[in-house]
This record gives C-alpha cells, structure tokens and sequence, in this order.
C-alpha cells in the first residue's frame, strides 16, 4: 500500500550538455528511491530529449525546471522553460543526425504533451505507467517538494 499517494521534485537549471547528465542521474537516482528502477531508462531518456530541446531551441534564455510527479501509478515528467514557441513533432530525414527528439518521447511513454503558459513559456511532458510498489514510498531527498495538484492532459497539446 502507498502511504502518500503523490511525490513531487523539481529541478531548475540552465539546459547546457554538462547539466543535462546531471539531471538525468538525479531523475534516475529519485526513481531508484522511489522504487521505480523499471522507469529510470525511459524516463532518463525523455527528460534527455526535453533538455536537450531546450538547450538547442529555447530563447530567451536555457533556464528550465525540470518537474517529476508519481501520482498513483502515473510517473510525469515535465520541463518548463521560458519560450512561448510549442515544439512540433516532425518526420526526421532517414540519415538526419537530429529531429526525432519527440518522436522518441512519444515512442517510449504513455502520453506526452505541451501546456502553453502564455508569455511565461510552455510544459512538455509525458508520462509513464507506474504499477504499485508494495512497501511505502519514502519522502523526497533535499531537493524535492510533495504535491498532489499535477494531472496532465491526454492530448499532444493541452490548453
């Protein structure tokens, strides 16, 4: 039985390659403490993908937060940055050396989807199933907050 049915950390940073690892051990670590090690390698691979889009694409600037949330057996990952623009999930070239970013995040998670925020920027998110753990989660490490107010839309885009 879960003690406290939600889990909540962020992570806010600048989006360069060296903080990219970074966050994806943290991310890997918390899924470790929260027992969800099936997880770690699609969601290290999607906050990958969402980082490095930020770090490639975003302006004004490559400050973001990184957001993971395990609600009842829904694991969200989600990346806020400060640029309005939405991404757009494209048909990469078969030789192309980038593109596929979203594509691979759709590919590996159950939903994924962008929430405008007007002037403030845009959410990418995706989610993954998350089956029970049988002992109780432990709280968040230092670096974490508990919340229970994430419940992400179905849609590739979500108003």
């Amino acid at each position: 039985m879960i003690s406290q049915p939600s889990r909540h950390c962020t992570v806010e940073l600048q989006a360069l390659p060296s903080r990219i690892g970074q966050v994806r051990r943290i991310v890997s670590a918390q899924l470790r403490y929260w027992h969800l090690d099936p997880l770690i390698d699609q969601a290290a691979l999607g906050v990958t993908e969402l980082l490095t889009n930020v770090h490639r694409h975003a302006e004004p600037d490559k400050v973001c937060t990184v957001e993971i949330e395990l609600l009842l057996d829904r694991l969200t990952v989600s990346v806020h940055d400060h640029d309005p623009r939405l991404p757009q999930l494209r048909d990469a070239e078969p030789f192309a050396t980038c593109g596929r970013g979203l594509a691979m995040v759709a590919a590996v998670s159950e939903s994924w989807g962008v929430r405008p925020q007007g002037a403030a920027g845009k959410i990418v998110w995706f989610t993954l199933p998350a089956s029970s753990p049988a002992v109780a989660l432990p709280a968040c490490p230092g670096y974490g907050a508990v919340s229970a107010e994430h419940a992400p839309a179905r849609s590739a885009v979500a108003g």
